[in-house]
């Protein structure tokens, strides 16, 4: 099991790419978002909050996320590791990762075949999404990055 928080430039890219909206709208498969990214049943048309609420929202639905990579880790991995993980937690959900190659790979410590396996999910609706084939070649870059 991992033991990491999430660090600054982890938060930086998960900010980066959700951006922040603080009306909540409709993504590209049709769930109420709002803020960076946050979803859930809290989330419904019309509804507005502050850059301030935002960023509590984020902390929340962040810590969700590191739970789940430092649970689901069990092999030595690094800081830029766990943040490209978590990004990818954040943005497909927990379950996602647990079943996936990718983790099979990481924990097996192949992180070669692993930092190949983000490149896999850039789909959403069965279409392949510019805009998250971005996300997986940054978290894939941010994983095979040594930390220095």
């Amino acid at each position: 099991m991992a033991n990491f928080e999430y660090s600054v430039a982890g938060l930086a890219l998960t900010e980066q790419f959700e951006g922040l909206e603080l009306e909540a709208y409709q993504d590209q498969v049709g769930v109420w978002t709002v803020g960076y990214g946050h979803t859930g049943p809290d989330v419904k048309e019309g509804l507005t909050i502050t850059e301030e609420e935002a960023s509590i929202l984020l902390a929340a639905d962040v810590a969700w996320a590191v739970t789940c990579v430092n649970k689901s880790v069990t092999a030595n991995i690094n800081q830029n590791q766990f943040d490209a993980m978590v990004d990818f937690v954040f943005n497909l959900g927990c379950a996602r990762l647990v079943q996936s190659t990718l983790l099979k790979m990481v924990n097996a410590g192949d992180f070669d075949g692993a930092a190949q396996q983000f490149l896999r999910w850039n789909k959403a609706g069965g279409k392949v999404i510019r805009g998250l084939t971005k996300r997986r070649h940054a978290e894939a870059d941010l994983f095979a990055q040594p930390v220095e």
